[in-house]
């Protein structure tokens, strides 16, 4: 990314519509300022320019180790390093297209934030999550105590969180943590799939629904519902829609070609 001496997160637009975002900063994916950084950058260019859908992934071993505890010192400290969190991974979460992490290997602290900031998790069977920031002495700072419990529930989160211990896959299925559990290497190949085939569809429209989702979890259940009239009405302006809906009509659900527009 631009201003930087290295490039730590690398952004693959491919042919079927997919853009795959990839950390790479040896050995463990540390999330770094500077990385944090060029993160928010990836997703404020996938924002603007939306493929159709995004893939997020680190190595085979870490997919991301948590924040760089070389970083850290006093509340001044942690009140930059938490705006960081905050700025990429929101941005992350608010691009208006589906965006799986494929997790391979341990995603602890910071690494668990980001791939709770995704719609979809996708995880080889010998992937770990955890939220270990309690056994230094402090609470999750990127999301953690907040995505968490909207995803698995407030006592789960919590058990999680104040015993800092680390989840595999197959529980992390079981209460809902991850969507899928595939063999070990077999992660990114299966994101970069699933992906693919959100890509082909009306992508408009999974932003639009994924903006109406998650503001109302934000809002009251009013709120939520007037908010889905709006998208709801704002969807009829796409060509998808009146390409659905004309093909629905003319050759039954399910055969319509979207064109993402």
């Amino acid at each position: 990314m631009p201003g930087t001496d290295s490039t730590l997160v690398t952004v693959e637009r491919r042919s079927d519509g997919v853009a795959v975002v990839t950390l790479d900063h040896p050995k463990v994916n540390a999330l770094s300022s500077a990385l944090l950084r060029q993160l928010h950058g990836a997703a404020t260019m996938l924002t603007d320019d939306p493929p159709g859908a995004v893939v997020v992934t680190g190595s085979d071993r870490v997919f991301a180790a948590g924040a760089d505890i070389t970083e850290f010192g006093g509340p001044d400290e942690a009140r930059v390093i938490g705006d960081l969190f905050l700025r990429a991974l929101n941005t992350l979460a608010d691009i208006p297209r589906a965006t799986i992490a494929a997790v391979s290997g341990v995603a602890l602290g910071g690494g668990c934030e980001l791939a709770l900031a995704c719609d979809f998790r996708i995880a080889s069977e010998r992937a770990k999550f955890g939220q270990p920031e309690i056994l230094v002495g402090i609470i999750p700072g990127g999301g953690g105590t907040q995505r968490l419990p909207r995803l698995i529930g407030a006592a789960r989160a919590k058990d999680m969180i104040l015993t800092g211990r680390q989840v595999g896959a197959a529980e992390a299925l079981s209460i809902g943590l991850v969507d899928e559990v595939v063999p070990q290497g077999e992660a990114l190949e299966r994101s970069i799939a699933k992906a693919a085939e959100l890509a082909r569809g009306p992508v408009v429209a999974h932003g639009l629904a994924k903006r109406a989702i998650d503001r109302g979890l934000d809002i009251t259940l009013g709120g939520g519902l007037d908010l889905e009239q709006e998208l709801f009405a704002r969807v009829f302006e796409t060509d998808d829609a009146r390409t659905g809906v004309a093909s629905f009509l003319r050759d039954g659900p399910g055969k319509a070609e979207f064109s993402g527009r």
